[in-house]
């Protein structure tokens, strides 16, 4: 799951992006209006975490950008006013969702993972397959009753593929979906992290390589 944090105040930024990359979240961050439409542009972000009072370009301006590009990317909106008539505009802007500063983390977590889940298409809470058993909300996963303790990394990866329910994932979306936006795509990152998931899910092999196209369960 990929995530954007279009935040102005630099330190609740960095505060917001290390707690949802501790969450299992692939994050990037910026910290003006104008450099969130251009990461919107460039990516294909599950939910943006968006600010309402950005420099650059005001976030109600972001906000409409997205609703006229009909992007899939859901705005969670922050705002130090929690006014009705401001929720209701924020709203009516476009926004899916709307917390107001300050805020309890674990409340912005269970949010934003309740967006991307309207973000994507329908998916069970719980992904089964052949003995695996993942939990996305507790970060769990299992294959026959056994812990695989999976990275942050491995358990997306694993997420992506179950949910594609058999059909071929590239190795670019895995890598657009899964990593952030310093991920390097000539340094094999998805190729070790295919490697070690294998190794964590053990015999009989769950994951087939489709040359030139793929990986799928």
């Amino acid at each position: 799951m990929r995530v954007l944090v279009a935040e102005d105040e630099r330190a609740l930024a960095r505060l917001i992006t290390t707690g949802l990359r501790r969450a299992g979240f692939a994050v990037d961050m910026v910290h003006r209006g104008d450099e969130a439409l251009e990461a919107l542009r460039l990516h294909d972000y599950d939910v943006v975490v968006l600010d309402r009072d950005l420099p650059g370009r005001h976030g109600d301006e972001v906000a409409r950008a997205l609703v006229a590009a009909a992007a899939r990317t859901r705005i969670l909106m922050l705002t130090a006013s929690v006014a009705t008539a401001d929720r209701v505009a924020g709203l009516d802007l476009g926004a899916d969702d709307y917390l107001g500063k300050p805020f309890d983390f674990p409340e912005l977590v269970s949010r934003v993972r309740a967006l991307r889940r309207r973000s994507a298409r329908p998916v069970p809470p719980l992904l089964h397959h052949r003995g695996l058993r993942l939990d996305p909300a507790r970060r769990t996963a299992e294959r026959d009753g056994r812990d695989l303790g999976l990275s942050p990394k491995e358990f997306s990866v694993l997420q992506l593929l179950l949910e594609a329910d058999g059909a071929t994932v590239s190795a670019e979306e895995l890598l657009e979906r899964a990593w952030d936006a310093h991920a390097d795509p000539f340094t094999g990152a998805v190729r070790v992290c295919l490697s070690k998931l294998r190794s964590k899910l053990g015999e009989p092999a769950l994951i087939e390589t489709v040359q030139g196209v793929g990986y799928r369960l």
